[in-house]
């Protein structure tokens, strides 16, 4: 059964000098049972998208008169897919080389081509990975460098031309499909002041992508080599194909099936994981280790405030609250998948306020929110941080900090949100997570804006992006 207990916090509040008291009504959920929460677009009835993986091994001539490829046509999926060559397990304190022709045909698609751990697939930048990534762009494409250690820190590069004025590399703007391009990738353990170089080339246009020493610490294993589709949400497929390959020292004889590894590389299937298509609620599931099966969660993308069809929640009904009181939640989550420019976003919020429409995406932060995200950059992994944005510009948040980081393992963790109403014209927002706390301070005048609360629970941000699987259990949180 579905629990709720009520308690009764009073809390000292001061208000130009004057002092009231207010009490604070939470409830627990346990989540034994379908909680009943209010939804508004959580469960998304977006198109699912066809996906035709077919790539492999041809004994046709790709490569002028040169027998044998590997390739196909690949598509960006959240179900992962590859053709590879079973590799001695290798890591970051050993060299690494591979070499061979390219070639892309015209239209899109999105592929890894390197080395990676057949074992930690688990989205973009998927971790143990040190690769090229190919975009197709229509007529012509990109080509990317990149890595990611055991701990989903990640780098990346670029095969382009450096701007002086912009400070930035640009992509080649003139690699055509249908050309043939020479490419080698090599990996020194001794570059960069021993911390580790990836040096890639293509046709002679060379990349140099350092490895900090913070990330070669963490680690990274391979035991593949070959093509992985970018493991994210359902996309347009392409044509890739490789030839005359050599990997480290082994010279790939491709007159013949070489016979490799294969993971859903001919498969076809409608796929669910399409962008921005929310599927979270209520499940019988017990991922964040509750005292009993069932919670709340799933598939949650960033949203968009200029379409109210990219906009959702799923939450709880509350009476009124406001910045005058004290406010509190807390519970268990559990990351379960994150991919780069991904966030859930998880607290109090406004059900009208919090999903305006707008001709520009502006804020990340809708308004009325107070809560926390799981996001991060990707050179840095994900974290656990608070936040909030009244009903005005107003907003804020804490730092990316080290002890509130979290992984898409699988692995359950305690959070607890607490707002303090101001005193001396100033109040605060601490998250402790794993029992480390982190503190933001909210000054007079994002106050003086005032926020309403009338939710608790998942609302999408206003800006666009990709999609995490994130569940929460046990949740205790203020409903007056």
């Amino acid at each position: 059964m579905k629990k709720v207990a009520i308690s009764m916090a009073m809390c000292a509040l001061a208000f130009a000098g004057i002092a009231a008291v207010a009490a604070a009504e939470t409830r627990t959920d346990t989540f034994d049972t379908d909680p009943g929460w209010e939804g508004h677009n959580n469960r998304s009835q977006a198109e699912l998208r066809p996906i035709a993986q077919d790539f492999g091994y041809t004994p046709g001539k790709i490569f002028g008169d040169a027998l044998g490829a590997i390739g196909g046509v690949i598509y960006p999926d959240g179900l992962p897919a590859y053709y590879a060559k079973e590799i001695p397990l290798k890591d970051v304190n050993g060299p690494l080389h591979a070499s061979g022709m390219l070639k892309v045909e015209e239209g899109g698609g999105n592929i890894l081509l390197g080395f990676f751990n057949s074992r930690t697939i688990n989205e973009w930048r998927t971790p143990n990975t040190l690769a090229f990534r190919i975009n197709g762009r229509g007529e012509t494409f990109h080509v990317h460098t990149e890595y990611a250690t055991s701990k989903w820190r990640a780098g990346a590069g670029i095969i382009g031309r450096y701007d002086k004025e912009a400070d930035r590399m640009f992509p080649v703007e003139n690699l055509c499909k249908g050309e043939i391009y020479r490419w080698t990738l090599d990996y020194d353990p001794a570059g960069n002041d021993g911390a580790g170089l990836l040096k890639a080339t293509l046709n002679g246009m060379e990349a140099l992508m350092p490895i900090t020493a913070e990330n070669r610490a963490q680690g990274m294993t391979f035991d593949r080599f070959g093509l992985l589709n970018i493991v994210k949400h359902a996309d347009g497929g392409g044509k890739f194909w490789i030839g005359d390959l050599t990997i480290d020292g082994e010279k790939i004889d491709l007159s013949a099936d070489p016979k490799w590894s294969e993971l859903n590389n001919h498969k076809t299937y409608q796929s669910t994981n399409v962008r921005p298509r929310f599927d979270v609620g209520f499940s019988p599931t017990n991922f964040a280790k509750g005292a009993a099966s069932g919670e709340i969660g799933g598939l949650f993308f960033r949203g968009d405030c200029r379409y109210p069809d990219k906009l959702a929640y799923y939450a709880a009904k509350l009476d009124m609250l406001t910045l005058a009181g004290p406010i509190r939640a807390s519970g268990k989550v559990v990351l379960r998948r994150a991919i780069s420019d991904s966030t859930t976003m998880f607290g109090f919020f406004h059900s009208e306020h919090s999903m305006k429409v707008g001709d520009t995406q502006d804020f990340t932060i809708p308004t009325d929110v107070l809560g926390f995200n799981i996001e991060g950059p990707s050179a840095l992994g994900f974290f656990v941080y608070p936040l909030y944005r009244m009903h005005g510009d107003g907003q804020g948040n804490s730092a990316m900090e080290p002890t509130h980081t979290i992984y898409p393992d699988g692995i359950p963790h305690d959070w607890a949100l607490e707002y303090t109403p101001a005193v001396d014209g100033t109040a605060s927002i601490t998250l402790t997570f794993d029992g480390a706390p982190t503190t933001i301070t909210v000054p007079a005048e994002h106050i003086a804006q005032g926020a309403q609360f009338n939710r608790f629970g998942f609302v999408t941000p206003w800006i666009d992006g990709n999609g995490q699987i994130v569940y929460l259990d046990d949740l205790t949180y203020t409903v007056k």
